[in-house]
């Protein structure tokens, strides 16, 4: 059976239990360990949810914020729904039905 993976982006809220509402507030946190961005790269890390973040940026967020990946990043798994298809199931009759034939006709 296949399984639909997914994640909740939780960058925002745990800043705000540091008390830390600008993503602007987070550069020179950043840069005292040795990750230099941009603030609006910041900005995107913040507002955003990432598809790829450096074990590095990781590392120095967790450290900034005393948290750890597992309350930044919260995964979920769910299996993924069988699609439906067509069984021959007919309705009575149904099986003799047949388009007609289209007519085509020189032009004039």
């Amino acid at each position: 059976m296949k399984r639909k993976v997914g994640y909740t982006w939780r960058l925002r809220e745990i800043m705000a239990d540091q008390r830390i509402y600008r993503a602007t507030e987070l550069v020179p946190l950043l840069r005292e360990r040795g990750i230099d961005l941009s603030a609006s790269q910041v900005h995107r890390l913040v507002s955003g949810t990432p598809e790829r973040l450096s074990l590095q940026v990781m590392s120095a967020l967790c450290d900034i914020l005393s948290c750890t990946s597992a309350d930044l990043i919260v995964t979920t798994a769910e299996n993924a729904g069988v699609r439906k298809t067509a069984t021959g199931d007919l309705p009575t009759g149904a099986e003799k039905l047949r388009p007609r034939p289209a007519r085509v006709l020189p032009d004039a």
